[in-house]
Formats: structure tokens, C-alpha cells, sequence
């Protein structure tokens, strides 16, 4: 049976944000709107969007628990320990002026992981670091770079006691790391990306797509990727046949584009 209340809201909020939502998993993306609009006191998703459009808190709660605003410095740390001592190393012996792109970066944990490791191998001032997300909150929270203790604690202590500046439960990214990564507004689904990179980070997102979104998705990456260039994908992520894009498995969760 078709819901035509959220049908239509689906449509005002592409028209509003051009976030097509009908490129998400149905279930789960109405599931997750449901709680919050029910949370904050709304009978019909129709004024639940009438709230939105005029109370820009509320538009900012929409995309926070629209896109699970959910990130970690070095998750999965064995596989950032690859980057940091296998492909970077081999990278920067080759160019020291690499590209790289962290796509749907939520609140910057992510890129300021790669600028330390980065700025440890020497080449952070050379490198073009770009990272992008859909939530003009969670870019907001990550260009401020500040996160609670519990947030770091994958860490290493060296990079801590390097790249932060602590204040008793915060923990301040120093202003040199700030001013390296270039956070800026993007829409992974609608976007034309840039090209050229030597690697690319989008974790633990593509999982809310459809099948055919992600197709869509993979085959723009693949193009945006120079030739040996990597994509660096989250533990749930597994992409099969790369080859149709393009890509071979480089090692668990990284693909390297062919040529």
C-alpha cells in the first residue's frame, strides 16, 4: 500500500534540498523520519515538512538523523595503519603532491585522521585534502574540530599529543590540521565530482543506498580515482565485481582503480 504522506514528502524534500530520498532504502530511511517527526510532536509527515521549512534547527535534526551522523578517528585502526604505513609511503615516494577526498566525512573525524597521518609523513602541506558531506551541521561541528575524550580514544598517543590541544574533557584539533582539509557542502547522489585522486575514503554510507544507487555511485568514484588510485570503503561495504567499475581488490576494504 502506498504511502502517499510521505510520498509527497519525499518530493517536497528533493525540491526543497535536491536530497532525492527515493535513492535511500525505503524501510529503513521511513523508519528513522517516523521516530523523529512522531519525537517532536508531528500527526502527518506533510507538517512535520511545514515545520522544517521554517525552523532551520529542525531542517538540521532532519539531516543529522537522516544521514547517522556517526564517526570515529581511526575506526577500524589495522586498515588505517595500511594507509599510514603502506599506501601513503608508496604514494608520496611517487608525488608528493597527492588528492584525496573524504566523501560523506560527517563531523571530520575521519579527514583529520588522514591529515595527521599526512602531516607525520611530511606531505600534508603539499596535499589537497577535500572532504564533503550533505549536513551543514556536522560540517559546521567539523570545522570547529572539537570532540569529547571519549572520541579519541583510538588515537595514537603520539597523534594526540601532537594534533590536539586538551581542555579537560575536550580535545581541540589544532590549528594547523584545521586549515589543511578543505570541508565543503556536497551530495554524493547528485553531484559531479572531482577527478584526479589518489584516494578516496566514503565508509559506512553506502549501506543506506539502493543496489542501484550504489552502482551509480561506484562507477563515479571509480572516474573521480586516478589510474592506481584507491577507494577505502567500511567493513560492511564489500563491493562485488569490482572489475565492472573498473576497480580490483587491493586488500580487505581498499580498491585499487585498474591501469
Amino acid at each position: 500500500m502506498v504511502d502517499r504522506d510521505f510520498e509527497l514528502f519525499v518530493k517536497k524534500v528533493k525540491d526543497l534540498t535536491s536530497i532525492d530520498l527515493s535513492q535511500y532504502k525505503e524501510a529503513q530511511m521511513k523508519r528513522r523520519l517516523t521516530t523523529l517527526r512522531i519525537k517532536k510532536g508531528y500527526d502527518s509527515f506533510d507538517a512535520f515538512f511545514t515545520a522544517m521549512k521554517q525552523d532551520k534547527e529542525l531542517l538540521y535534526e532532519f539531516f543529522d538523523r537522516m544521514t547517522i551522523n556517526v564517526s570515529e578517528f581511526w575506526r577500524n585502526p589495522n586498515r588505517w595503519e595500511m594507509i599510514e604505513k603502506q599506501y601513503f609511503p608508496q604514494m608520496a615516494a611517487k608525488n608528493r603532491k597527492l588528492r584525496v577526498w573524504s566523501a560523506a566525512c560527517s563531523t571530520g573525524e575521519e579527514p583529520y585522521t588522514i591529515a595527521m597521518i599526512l602531516a607525520e609523513l611530511g606531505v600534508l602541506q603539499d596535499t589537497y585534502l577535500l572532504a564533503t558531506d550533505i549536513d551543514d551541521g556536522a560540517l559546521e561541528k567539523a570545522r570547529k574540530g572539537v570532540y569529547l575524550d571519549r572520541s579519541v580514544r583510538d588515537v595514537p598517543a603520539k597523534y594526540v599529543r601532537t594534533y590536539f590541544q586538551q581542555d579537560n574533557l575536550l580535545f581541540h584539533i589544532t590549528d594547523d590540521l584545521k586549515k589543511a582539509v578543505r570541508f565543503q557542502k556536497g551530495n554524493l547522489l547528485t553531484d559531479t565530482f572531482e577527478t584526479g585522486f589518489d584516494l578516496i575514503v566514503c565508509r559506512n554510507v553506502m549501506i543506506y543506498f539502493t543496489e542501484e544507487a550504489k552502482h551509480v555511485l561506484y562507477h563515479k568514484f571509480a572516474k573521480a580515482l586516478k589510474p592506481g588510485g584507491l577507494l577505502f570503503v567500511g567493513s560492511t561495504e564489500q563491493i562485488f565485481s569490482p572489475g565492472q567499475y573498473d576497480l580490483e581488490s587491493a586488500d580487505t576494504f581498499f580498491y585499487r582503480k585498474k591501469g
